[in-house]
């Protein structure tokens, strides 16, 4: 079974093991910045693997899986662990599709970096729900903090993945 067949694209050891690498190196660049990957304000520099989704399906369960198992860590709880991993989840898969019909890279990327920021309005709804304050204050003031801090990190990802599929084809 080819990987355009298989749902996951994961059809061998190969796509398996860049998978697992993906999601790995999603959990240590989280834990490595934790301070600043959690809570209101964040910089998760290990969004900046989301650009990957571009490239193949197989990295939409790689960094789904990473960020469900970062969010064991995150000061929301288990709460995050549903909502935080649904909304990197719906936002990679949105990604990938959306991208399929680009045919620029550097316009897939773009496309990825918006697409990205504009789905953290889910994670700023489960920051304002936990909030002890006003609910709509405190929504869009988290989807600012968030939503900057998504565009950052996903911006300087997109310009290291492009830079490394120029020498590694990343979609293979």
């Amino acid at each position: 079974m080819n990987s355009k067949t298989n749902l996951f694209g994961i059809s061998n050891v190969r796509d398996l093991t860049k998978a697992a690498v993906v999601a790995a190196l999603y959990i240590v660049i989280t834990m490595v910045f934790a301070p600043l990957a959690f809570g209101p304000v964040q910089f998760r520099f290990s969004e900046g693997l989301n650009n990957l989704a571009v490239f193949n399906k197989r990295y939409v369960v790689a960094i789904t899986l990473g960020c469900f198992i970062s969010n064991m860590m995150s000061s929301l709880g288990p709460l995050d662990m549903v909502v935080g991993t649904g909304e990197t989840l719906i936002a990679l898969l949105t990604i990938n599709i959306v991208t399929r019909f680009i045919k620029s890279l550097p316009l897939k990327l773009v496309a990825s970096v918006l697409i990205g920021t504009f789905y953290m309005f889910i994670v700023a709804g489960e920051i304002a729900y936990l909030g002890s304050n006003a609910f709509w204050p405190t929504f869009w003031g988290a989807y600012l903090t968030t939503g900057i801090g998504e565009f950052v990190t996903m911006t300087i990802g997109a310009v290291l993945v492009y830079i490394i599929n120029v020498k590694y084809d990343l979609s293979k």
